[in-house]
């Protein structure tokens, strides 16, 4: 695994989600107040993506039938889901946000 740049802090503002391809993974990277977290963009229920759901503190909410995960270690935290989804390491060198996948 290595870290590769993904976005700038200035792309994904507090409170706010994008979605990004990483290697062969698309990975939602979530500002929660500053801190920043990624997780697989995938509905670990129905396979949807994440990139319409609402970010809500550390819970990420799948648009489609309103499962929730927390997106500081991918647990499940509403059904109708009940596996987590896989998290991946996050840091910020300077300006710049990346993931290790």
């Amino acid at each position: 695994m290595a870290f590769q740049k993904v976005a700038s802090v200035s792309d994904i503002p507090a409170g706010a989600l994008k979605v990004y391809e990483v290697g062969d993974k698309a990975v939602a990277v979530c500002n929660v107040s500053g801190s920043y977290y990624a997780i697989e963009d995938v509905c670990t229920h129905d396979f949807a993506s994440f990139e319409q759901g609402e970010l809500d503190g550390c819970e990420i909410e799948c648009p489609r039938h309103g499962a929730r995960f927390d997106v500081t270690d991918g647990s499940a935290t509403e059904l109708p889901a009940v596996v987590p989804v896989d998290t991946f390491p996050v840091r910020v060198e300077g300006d710049t946000i990346e993931v290790d996948i």
